[in-house]
């Protein structure tokens, strides 16, 4: 339930249009796939200084270090930028899966190996979208 709340606090946060994409952002994830892990990272390090936005993730990936190290991290991240949305899709084996596969159907947007970046929700493809999503989503089975 704390979960819930930050997350609600952090919409709260936002301009409206903003918070209203994030919480629609936020609902459509959680009915592709309800039962993954949820997450919320206040963008804070150890210290308490601030290194990122806050952002929601969703589900579980491994992440490995180059010096042999892991940890476990979101497969699936959302966060609100000063100059629009991204959404994070990480695990995908090939960095170029991403662009080639959904850059050109999405619309406004712009794709790296794990990142699409839009202005607003109606700049896009949401079907597209929901498929990357899922996509990512299904790399973790």
């Amino acid at each position: 339930m704390i979960l819930q709340k930050q997350i609600t606090e952090y919409f709260a946060t936002l301009p409206a249009t903003k918070s209203s994409e994030m919480e629609s952002l936020h609902q459509l994830i959680l009915g592709l796939k309800p039962n993954n892990k949820l997450w919320y990272l206040d963008g804070k390090n150890e210290a308490g200084k601030v290194i990122s936005n806050p952002n929601i993730g969703y589900g579980t990936y491994q992440l490995n270090y180059a010096d042999g190290t892991s940890k476990e991290f979101y497969r699936i991240g959302i966060c609100a930028t000063s100059t629009g949305i991204s959404v994070y899709i990480l695990g995908f084996p090939d960095k170029n899966f991403l662009k080639l596969n959904f850059e050109k159907r999405l619309g406004k947007a712009s794709v790296s190996g794990y990142c699409i970046k839009f202005k607003k929700l109606q700049d896009i493809q949401l079907e597209v979208l929901k498929e990357a999503i899922i996509k990512g989503f299904e790399l973790g089975r």
